[in-house]
């Protein structure tokens, strides 16, 4: 069998996962200003046609931006070698060499560094423009699209019919871009709706101000979208009409994608298709189409504004909101006189009392050993004062109450948990008795060993990759030896557990071994 020649990659493919992260490096850096101005000097260069710049060049073109914006920064003021250095550092820019432009020999030995943007680090600073550049106008609902569509489809089944590939081509492109856009324009919609309501306590003037045109903008796209979507439907039956294969292929035909072979632009036209499908017409009259989720969706916004109105319309009539509160708030805790009023309205407030009673010693703290747990040691003696008030017994009027303990409880909890401990008992010892490797662990049994193997991994210490793990407990002890390139697999009643790099065993352990826990009556 022969190997398969690796394909070659271009452009964006040569870049793994880390060097795209890192084209972002210059937004997070010291002087990101900086790094955005000059990569806006490249931009505009580009749009001039001028790829390649010179060091000099990149200080012309951003002088003549700081002509224009206020806050771009002088040329002057800026180590141009260092900054540009670093771009090429994060692959955002290329550099290469130019010995055209020198005049003497010494310059032509010391060449000529030329700057252009790299294509992912172009992308890269198209996205970050993208994102300072947005505004609430991006975020709307297109109502107009659905004509565009409805002609699209049309000439579309009207070119399939007639055979012209180049006219398919275009407009089953143009269709895909639009759907597109559609979906993208209604997830930023609905996403800014969302921060509206969010933000309605703090900024309702905001949303006071743009309501009714708001809701104009929701009843007019809903209104299109129910006229158009049955239209819509009937036109990509039309299409399919005229033959599907027939119309994949030819747009396939036509693709001028260089790096892609036959096979791959058929698959990918077909799956456009079949989203195209899923959102104006889907197969079946039972599934719903994401036209229609697009209109319950709508429908749903219209409600939320209608709340979001009525929340703050009541607020403020009544004179009472969040911001309100917060603000009476503010000012009781500016007008506090001493430190240990402020943290007495605290307390009042938000109701963060601390249990006090959990931190009582017992009169006689050595004649209780500390390894006994709680279930085990003694009970304190508590006061009613001081757990349903927090005051220590004296601090308040007459002798306070004993403090009522329901033994009843108490005696069945313990009696569950001996329970518990005598299971966990025996599943110890038939675990040391007959190993991990040849039969298959019940429910006590594989918590014994996950509680164990829970107790060794947590002993683990740094720099110390193969020195054996071990824990032990309940009479049994686990080692974990390394072993490099192994691993050992449990059978348990849950599924198979694989502990990679590490053999496992199970023995005996007596001096872990407790008394046996008896069940003691209610």
């Amino acid at each position: 069998m022969t190997a398969q020649p690796s394909k070659p990659t271009f452009g964006l493919d040569d870049f793994g996962l880390d060097d795209r992260m890192r084209l972002f490096g210059y937004v997070t850096a010291e002087n990101r200003f900086a790094y955005l101005w000059l990569l806006r000097a490249f931009d505009s260069a580009r749009s001039s046609y001028h790829v390649v710049l010179h060091t000099s060049d990149v200080a012309a073109a951003l002088a003549a931006l700081h002509e224009t914006h206020a806050d771009c920064p002088a040329p002057a003021g800026l180590e141009l070698p260092r900054l540009l250095d670093a771009l090429v550092e994060w692959g955002v820019l290329d550099r290469g060499q130019d010995g055209s432009r020198a005049t003497t020999l010494a310059e032509y030995r010391n060449r000529h560094s030329v700057y252009q943007f790299t294509e992912a680090g172009y992308r890269a600073h198209r996205a970050v423009e993208a994102v300072l550049s947005a505004s609430m106008d991006d975020s709307t609902l297109s109502r107009l699209v659905f004509a565009d569509l409805l002609a699209d489809l049309t000439a579309l089944a009207v070119a399939n019919e007639a055979g012209d590939a180049e006219e398919v081509y275009r407009k089953f492109n143009r269709l895909d871009r639009a759907l597109a856009d559609i979906a993208e324009r209604a997830a930023r919609f609905y996403h800014m709706l969302g921060d509206l309501g969010r933000t309605n306590d703090v900024r309702p003037e905001v949303f006071l101000a743009h309501k009714d045109a708001l809701l104009a903008h929701l009843r007019d796209f809903h209104d299109e979208l129910q006229r158009y979507t049955p239209r819509l439907r009937a036109a990509v039956h039309e299409v399919e009409a005229t033959g599907l294969d027939r119309l994949i292929e030819a747009a396939a035909e036509a693709d001028e994608r260089l790096f892609h072979t036959p096979v791959q632009r058929i698959e990918d036209w077909r799956r456009r298709w079949a989203g195209l499908r899923s959102w104006l017409a889907p197969p079946g009259p039972e599934q719903r189409s994401e036209a229609d989720r697009l209109s319950d969706a709508t429908i749903a916004a219209i409600g939320d504004v209608l709340a979001l109105l009525r929340r703050v319309t009541e607020a403020r009539r009544g004179g009472v909101s969040r911001e309100s509160q917060l603000r009476h708030l503010a000012a009781w805790f500016t007008r506090t006189g001493t430190q240990e009023a402020a943290h007495a309205l605290f307390d009042i407030v938000f109701g963060l009392g601390a249990p006090r009673h959990v931190g009582v010693a017992h009169p006689d703290p050595e004649a209780i050993a500390s390894r006994l747990s709680w279930w085990e040691a003694p009970a304190v003696e508590l006061s009613r004062t001081l757990v349903t008030t927090g005051r220590a017994p004296g601090q308040g009027r007459g002798r306070p109450a004993r403090l009522d303990r329901v033994d009843e409880r108490r005696h069945r909890l313990r009696g569950d948990q001996l329970a518990r401990e005598r299971r966990w008992a025996d599943a110890a010892t038939a675990l040391a008795s007959e190993g991990v490797d040849d039969h298959r662990l019940d429910g006590p049994q594989t918590q014994v060993l996950l509680r164990l193997l829970d107790i060794a991994l947590a002993a683990r210490v740094g720099g110390r990759a193969g020195v054996p793990l071990a824990a032990a407990a309940h009479g049994v002890r686990l080692t974990l030896t390394p072993t490099p390139g192994g691993f050992t697999t449990v059978r348990t009643a849950e599924g198979r557990l694989h502990l990679d790099g590490y053999a496992l065993t199970v023995t005996a352990a007596q001096h872990t071994a407790v008394r046996r826990p008896e069940l003691v009556p209610a």
